[in-house]
């Protein structure tokens, strides 16, 4: 689909961005979490939340309940500036792979500091994070919402092909591999 056919397309069939998902993994929790909370409130604009370790894990000295991670939900405007940066960082490319069948895409950044506009700040350092995209088309809440859930057509679903395509046209995105 090129964007002369989107526009004349269904206005309920054509893709969006829901949310996007900033995932910081630490490992442990202390000095060196409080200092990627606050490279990662700088680079989104939000408090990121904490999640703790669900399991002990002993070879890496991970205590349950431990805090060890850093997440953000981003959406509307701030989710897709966010994405577009972080996409910069990884040059535009994403894996094929990287795309599920539903449509949601991941992919990670080494250093915060590939993401255009970031300063190295010596007393912070580096951290990297996973992004994930998640790409609904509208009426996809009557799925998921609490009151009256219902089913939703297959039609309704963004397939992996979909959301590559969105992605071409909103960010000029390069996917490279393949189905094999």
């Amino acid at each position: 689909m090129d964007s002369a056919s989107l526009k004349t397309v269904n206005p309920m069939s054509r893709p969006r961005i829901e949310k996007v998902v900033v995932n910081c993994s630490v490992g442990e929790g202390g000095a060196r979490l409080e200092r990627a909370q606050k490279i990662l409130e700088s680079l989104v604009g939000q408090k990121p939340a904490v999640r703790k370790a669900k399991k002990t894990v002993k070879g890496f000295g991970i205590h349950r309940g431990e805090p060890i991670a850093l997440m953000v939900t981003l959406r509307k405007g701030k989710a897709l500036d966010f994405l577009l940066r972080a996409l910069k960082a990884v040059n535009n490319t994403l894996k094929y792979s990287s795309f599920d069948e539903n449509g949601n895409v991941s992919f990670g950044i080494r250093e915060h500091l590939d993401i255009p506009g970031t300063k190295y700040v010596p007393e912070l350092g580096m951290i990297g994070m996973d992004v994930i995209v998640h790409i609904t088309k509208p009426g996809y809440r009557v799925r998921l919402r609490r009151r009256r859930a219902s089913k939703i057509g297959r039609s309704q679903r963004v397939t992996r092909e979909e959301a590559i395509e969105y992605l071409r046209e909103i960010a000029s995105v390069n996917v490279v591999g393949g189905p094999s």
